[in-house]
Protein backbone atom coordinates (compact mmCIF):
# COMPACT_ATOMS: atom_id res chain seq x y z
CA UNK A 1 0.00 0.00 0.00
CA UNK A 2 3.01 2.49 0.68
CA UNK A 3 4.81 1.94 -2.28
CA UNK A 4 1.22 1.95 -4.00
CA UNK A 5 0.53 5.36 -2.52
CA UNK A 6 4.05 6.75 -3.56
CA UNK A 7 3.13 6.48 -7.41
CA UNK A 8 -0.41 7.51 -6.86
CA UNK A 9 1.11 10.80 -5.14
CA UNK A 10 3.89 11.07 -7.44
CA UNK A 11 1.02 11.55 -10.12
CA UNK A 12 -1.01 13.84 -8.44
CA UNK A 13 1.98 16.12 -8.48
CA UNK A 14 3.95 15.99 -10.70
CA UNK A 15 1.55 15.27 -14.34
CA UNK A 16 -2.14 16.30 -15.34
CA UNK A 17 -5.21 13.89 -14.73
CA UNK A 18 -7.37 11.63 -15.24
CA UNK A 19 -5.11 9.12 -13.72
CA UNK A 20 -5.24 5.64 -13.94
CA UNK A 21 -4.48 2.57 -11.72
CA UNK A 22 -4.54 -0.91 -12.67
CA UNK A 23 -3.26 -3.85 -10.96
CA UNK A 24 -3.31 -7.27 -12.52
CA UNK A 25 -1.30 -10.38 -11.48
CA UNK A 26 1.00 -12.92 -13.74
CA UNK A 27 2.39 -16.16 -12.58
CA UNK A 28 4.80 -14.69 -10.30
CA UNK A 29 4.41 -11.01 -9.53
CA UNK A 30 1.37 -8.63 -8.64
CA UNK A 31 2.16 -5.51 -10.83
CA UNK A 32 0.38 -2.22 -10.37
CA UNK A 33 0.51 0.70 -12.74
CA UNK A 34 -0.41 4.15 -12.60
CA UNK A 35 -0.88 6.03 -15.52
CA UNK A 36 -1.11 9.90 -16.43
CA UNK A 37 -1.47 12.25 -19.16
CA UNK A 38 2.33 13.77 -19.01
CA UNK A 39 4.18 11.80 -21.99
CA UNK A 40 7.28 13.23 -20.13
CA UNK A 41 9.84 10.49 -18.64
CA UNK A 42 10.99 11.34 -15.60
CA UNK A 43 14.50 10.96 -14.94
CA UNK A 44 15.43 7.92 -12.23
CA UNK A 45 17.50 8.93 -9.66
CA UNK A 46 20.83 7.11 -8.78
CA UNK A 47 20.10 5.46 -5.56
CA UNK A 48 23.29 4.99 -3.19
CA UNK A 49 23.80 1.27 -2.67
CA UNK A 50 23.09 1.71 1.47
CA UNK A 51 20.08 2.88 0.88
CA UNK A 52 18.12 6.43 1.99
CA UNK A 53 17.80 5.77 5.68
CA UNK A 54 21.08 4.58 7.16
CA UNK A 55 23.07 7.14 9.36
CA UNK A 56 25.89 9.00 7.49
CA UNK A 57 28.85 9.93 9.95
CA UNK A 58 30.03 12.58 7.86
CA UNK A 59 26.54 14.40 8.70
CA UNK A 60 26.91 14.09 12.31
CA UNK A 61 27.07 17.55 14.34
CA UNK A 62 26.00 18.92 11.56
CA UNK A 63 23.10 21.60 12.87
CA UNK A 64 19.49 22.26 12.57
CA UNK A 65 20.88 22.29 8.81
CA UNK A 66 21.15 18.79 8.63
CA UNK A 67 18.72 17.83 11.10
CA UNK A 68 16.23 19.25 8.97
CA UNK A 69 17.28 17.27 5.66
CA UNK A 70 17.11 14.34 7.22
CA UNK A 71 13.47 15.52 8.66
CA UNK A 72 12.13 16.59 5.55
CA UNK A 73 8.95 14.73 3.99
CA UNK A 74 10.66 15.34 0.47
CA UNK A 75 12.51 13.75 -2.03
CA UNK A 76 12.40 10.01 -0.31
CA UNK A 77 8.92 8.46 -2.27
CA UNK A 78 11.17 6.61 -4.88
CA UNK A 79 13.25 5.50 -2.29
CA UNK A 80 10.46 3.69 -0.47
CA UNK A 81 9.37 2.02 -4.15
CA UNK A 82 12.90 1.16 -4.75
CA UNK A 83 13.29 -0.54 -0.94
CA UNK A 84 10.05 -1.91 -1.14
CA UNK A 85 9.81 -3.75 -4.70
CA UNK A 86 13.91 -4.42 -4.22
CA UNK A 87 14.04 -2.33 -7.46
CA UNK A 88 11.38 -3.69 -9.54
CA UNK A 89 9.84 -0.65 -11.19
CA UNK A 90 10.31 2.08 -13.63
CA UNK A 91 8.65 4.54 -16.21
CA UNK A 92 7.13 3.49 -19.81
CA UNK A 93 5.45 5.37 -22.31
CA UNK A 94 1.61 4.12 -23.23
CA UNK A 95 -0.42 4.64 -25.70
CA UNK A 96 1.39 6.44 -28.69
CA UNK A 97 3.86 8.03 -26.39
CA UNK A 98 0.63 10.50 -25.15
CA UNK A 99 0.78 8.84 -21.53
CA UNK A 100 3.55 7.94 -19.42
CA UNK A 101 2.89 4.95 -16.51
CA UNK A 102 4.92 4.14 -13.61
CA UNK A 103 4.91 0.45 -13.07
CA UNK A 104 5.82 -1.51 -9.86
CA UNK A 105 5.80 -5.09 -9.36
CA UNK A 106 6.00 -7.03 -5.93
CA UNK A 107 6.61 -10.84 -6.38
CA UNK A 108 5.22 -13.37 -4.57
CA UNK A 109 1.86 -12.59 -4.31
Amino acid sequence: MLAVSELAANALEHAPGPYEMRLRFTASDLICEVADRDPRLPTVPAFPATGPFEADPSRRSGGLDALLKVMSERGRGLHVVHQLTCGAWGFAADRGGRMKVAWMAIPGC
